[in-house]
């Protein structure tokens, strides 16, 4: 995909993979519409962004994707500024090590992880199919493979599990891409997912320092972790390719769970209930 000009959408761009896309998708010469929740750190990275492409066509817009109304906010005022959306990197995530809530009373992994990037992409998707040929990556991880889909507890309200409740996130980015990708055939717009790797990001701060210590040997810089989410938003070579999940830049089978229709269904079905949307 030729990207210079094209309207980009990047959540969670102000540290590690997110700002390694933004700062090399700026250089390519996309038009960056960078959602941020704290105005400082949106004011950090637009200097960044600047000295290394001084004529970059970047706009900051405020978004808290722990709030479905701050996400509807920014959709509403999205699609009154711009006509079209090329591609659209649900890339934020968090991994919370307690179970905190959200304000609208949803367990933080769950509802920032998941149902804000379904969210946000539904309300988007009248506007990337009418800007056609046009792309949607989702960040997940391999942590999927130690997650569930707990339908009679999907908050862990009867007993947290931080690896639990993040894996368990990490898996509905993976289903929610299948199901999209099946609602989207002959849109021609795509939607793929991808592993970044063990990449050194915050994402990580609240882990215990031991964990840390270990996790640290295996960890790879952004720089590098962007590469996937990169390729999937730029390459020609997976135009056609849609519901996929990639690691290293190639199309990787996920875990089983991954695999289940049903499972993909009922979980798009709650989803809508949790967000207020029906498709």
């Amino acid at each position: 995909m030729e990207i210079k000009e094209k309207i980009c959408i990047i959540t969670g761009a102000t540290s590690g993979i997110g700002r390694e896309t933004a700062l090399e998708l700026a250089r390519a010469g996309a038009v960056l519409i960078l959602p941020i929740r704290d105005s400082l750190k949106g004011d950090i990275l637009k200097d960044e962004i600047l000295e290394q492409t001084p004529h970059a066509k970047l706009d900051f817009m405020h978004c808290d994707l722990a709030s479905f109304a701050s996400i509807r906010e920014f959709a509403t005022a999205f699609k009154k500024k711009y006509k079209q959306l090329h591609i659209l990197i649900n890339n934020a995530g968090i991994w919370e090590t307690k179970r905190n809530l959200t304000e609208d009373g949803i367990e933080r992994n769950f509802a920032v992880n998941h149902l804000a990037p379904f969210l946000l992409t539904n309300l988007l998707l009248e506007t990337l199919k009418g800007s056609a040929p046009a792309r949607i990556v989702n960040v997940a991880s391999d942590a999927h493979k130690q997650g569930k889909i707990n339908f009679t507890d999907l908050e862990y309200e009867k007993k947290f599990s931080s690896l639990g409740s993040y894996a368990q996130s990490k898996l509905a980015n993976i289903l929610f891409t299948k199901k999209l990708s099946q609602k989207l055939k002959g849109t021609g717009v795509t939607a793929n997912c991808l592993h970044p790797g063990v990449v050194s990001t915050n994402l990580f701060d609240k882990m215990p320092n031991l964990l840390m210590s270990i996790m640290s040997l295996f960890m790879i810089s952004p720089r590098k972790g962007a590469q996937t989410t990169l390729y999937l938003a730029t390459s020609p070579q997976v135009e056609n390719v849609s519901g996929e999940y990639f690691a290293k830049s190639k199309s990787k089978k996920p875990a089983p769970q991954a695999l289940r229709q049903d499972v993909a269904d009922r979980l798009w079905e709650i989803s809508e209930k949790y967000v207020g949307i029906q498709s």
